[in-house]
């Protein structure tokens, strides 16, 4: 112990020695402010405080409305997913002279395509999976909620070889609707009777 206390006087010794200017500035600063530097604590100041509350303020108020713009992207996506899709059946149809159909099923967020015969489709992308769009469980859409289908009181839509809209009753179409809505965005999908156009509103 008493050759610990040696070392240590020893050691303040050599760097009052080497570093006179340290030390006139120390004993400056303990003399002239009543202040010990090594009683300083490592605390925060309240400006640094205020500091970080205001970032993370201003990160909740970006966070907003980054929320309502990807519900926005996502119901445009699935807009745009839908019509492509009710065009690919639609394609189906006139390319292999087939009835190919669209089927909604608003309780559990998704549609499929299937053949004539009732049968799911295989998807032409996805290979070894079948064409079914679940909403629920795809991340990218699953702010996507399918408001209502409207097939002349059907879910069902059917293209014929030329390419024209039947509904779920095999009767040509009168007016197709498919009402999509994300957070407060809504966005329809229709389908003309006769040429079978499809557009968003």
């Amino acid at each position: 112990m008493i050759i610990y206390r040696n070392r240590k006087k020893r050691a303040v010794e050599m760097l009052n020695l080497a570093c006179p200017q340290a030390r006139l500035r120390y004993s400056y600063f303990r003399r002239n402010t009543g202040y010990d530097l090594r009683g300083i604590s490592g605390g925060f100041t309240l400006v640094e405080l205020l500091i970080v509350i205001a970032i993370i303020a201003i990160a909740a108020l970006t966070a907003i409305p980054m929320m309502s713009s990807a519900a926005s992207m996502q119901i445009r996506s699935a807009a745009n997913m839908i019509t492509a899709d009710l065009e690919y059946a639609k394609s189906m149809a006139i390319s292999r002279a087939q009835y190919f159909s669209v089927v909604f099923d608003k309780n559990t967020e998704s549609y499929w395509i299937e053949d004539q015969d009732g049968n799911v489709l295989l998807h032409p992308v996805k290979k070894g999976f079948d064409y079914v769009i679940d909403f629920q469980n795809d991340s990218r859409l699953n702010k996507v909620d399918i408001v209502d289908v409207d097939f002349d009181a059907t879910s069902k839509v059917t293209f014929d070889y030329l390419g024209s809209p039947y509904n779920g009753n095999s009767t040509p179409l009168n007016s197709g609707v498919i009402s999509l809505q994300a957070g407060g965005t809504t966005t329809t999908v229709t389908v003309e009777p006769v040429t079978g156009f499809v557009s968003i509103q």
